[in-house]
Order: C-alpha cells, then sequence, then structure tokens
C-alpha cells in the first residue's frame, strides 16, 4: 500500500452515470477523491473522470468490475488501497431495476437483482471494513422507498432493498464505533431508464407532499450530509422523497 493519501478518498459503485455520477461530482466537490466503479458504462465514467481530473489533477481512479462476480470486489478495494492508501468513504450505489410479477419472476432475475442490490454491497463492505476502520469512515447505501412500501408487481426488487436496508442496520451495530453506517431511500428523483407512463409519473407527483420530484442532487446532498457532517448518527436510513411515505 502506498503512503496515506493526503485528501479523503470515496468508493462509488455504478458511479459513471444517472445518480452515482451526481454523488460523484458532489463528493469531488467538496473535496473527496474518488474510486469510480462502472460495469458496462465506460464512456460516461472515463468523461466523468476527465470532467474531474480538469477539476483537480490526481483526484479520480477508475474501476471497472462486474459486482455479481464475488471475487472482484476484494481486488477493487486492494487496487484502490494501492492507488490512494486509503479508504475513508464507501457508497453502494449500483443497482438493478425490473419488474418481476409473481408467477413469471425466475432464478435468474432472484440472482441478478439481490446481486446487485444486496449481496455486493455486503461483500463489497466486508471488503473495505479494514481501511474504513482504519480511518474511521463510513459506508452509505442506495435504498429505495419501495424497501418499506413495495412496487407492485417488483417483489424481488423490493425483497433485495430490504434485505439492503437489514445490512445498514446490522453493519452499524456490527462496525460501531469506528466506522459509521446508513443509508439513503429516494423517492421520485429519476424515473427508470426505459421510462414509464407520463400519467403515472403524475399520479405519484399528486400523492406527494412537496407536490414535485427531486433530483439527484437531493439524493448526492444527503450522502454528504452522512459523511460529513452527522458524526453522531448511524444505522439510519434518510427517507429522500417528498413526504411521499407519509401519505397513504
Amino acid at each position: 500500500m502506498k503512503p496515506r493519501h493526503d485528501r479523503p478518498v470515496a468508493l462509488v459503485t455504478g458511479a459513471g452515470r444517472r445518480v452515482g455520477a451526481v454523488i460523484a461530482r458532489t463528493l469531488h466537490a467538496a473535496g473527496y477523491d474518488l474510486a469510480l466503479h462502472y460495469r458496462r458504462s465506460a464512456d460516461d465514467a472515463r468523461a466523468l473522470a476527465d470532467e474531474l481530473e480538469h477539476r483537480r489533477r490526481g483526484s479520480t481512479l477508475l474501476l471497472q468490475a462486474e459486482l455479481a462476480e464475488l471475487p472482484a470486489l476484494p481486488g477493487m478495494v486492494e487496487q484502490l488501497l494501492a492507488h490512494y492508501g486509503r479508504l475513508d468513504a464507501l457508497i453502494n450505489n449500483a443497482s438493478s431495476f425490473h419488474a418481476t410479477p409473481l408467477g413469471t419472476a425466475t432464478p435468474a432475475q432472484w440472482d441478478e437483482l439481490f446481486a446487485s442490490n444486496a449481496q455486493a454491497p455486503f461483500f463489497l463492505s466486508q471488503a473495505a471494513t479494514p481501511a474504513l476502520r482504519e480511518a474511521r469512515g463510513g459506508i452509505v447505501n442506495l435504498l429505495d422507498i419501495y424497501a418499506e412500501r413495495p412496487l407492485a408487481e417488483h417483489p424481488l426488487y423490493c425483497m433485495a432493498k430490504a434485505a439492503l436496508g437489514a445490512m445498514t442496520r446490522s453493519l452499524a451495530l456490527d462496525l460501531a464505533p469506528a466506522v459509521r453506517v446508513n443509508g439513503v431511500a429516494p423517492g421520485a428523483v429519476l424515473w427508470p431508464g426505459d421510462g414509464k407512463p407520463y400519467a403515472d409519473q403524475q399520479a405519484m407527483l399528486a400523492r406527494t407532499p412537496l407536490q414535485h420530484a427531486g433530483t439527484p442532487g437531493d439524493v448526492a446532498g444527503a450522502v454528504l450530509w452522512l459523511l460529513r457532517d452527522a458524526p453522531f448518527v448511524t444505522g439510519q436510513i434518510i427517507r429522500v422523497d417528498g413526504g411521499r411515505t407519509l401519505s397513504v
């Protein structure tokens, strides 16, 4: 491991695009140097790294990995430590999302949704724990309000996110006092990449007390707050949903 890096270092999974990229930009602006994980979004990840390197040279490391391949996860952490010599924050953002209606769900879909939403966050956290303990750092897991209030025809996704919630609370207990572990559960922030009908979106927002969608920046701000500004907070899942879970 090389000598300890001067600035705090965060590993963001699924950092190439969407919410993960905004989290990366937000942490970078707050002074973190970054390890940017991606799976297939190589062009997006490289463009993001170039953007951040233009702002601060030597501040990014690209890590390509299929998170479902468990032997790759310790290697990611080893590569990061060889480059930076420290790890202060792990943001488990990468996720898969698609419908699995009862009667049609397959074991392959179970494996895919649990691998990205529960299995990889756990084993990556396990691999990162020694470095995070040394840094007295933090883990933030990206959940979903559907972990508590399930979305119709998405039982496997909801179950996997619920498992991630249980993991968040369990690791907060097991890793205290050295490492804080929290979660962020967004509501309507970004619609799925394949789109949902406009009427469905409007109906969802009508049930949201704040009456509008959130932004990836809202999620990223909550992640930064948990890592930097909440030293007495652990084992909590912050809903960033405009109050939607308050409505029946």
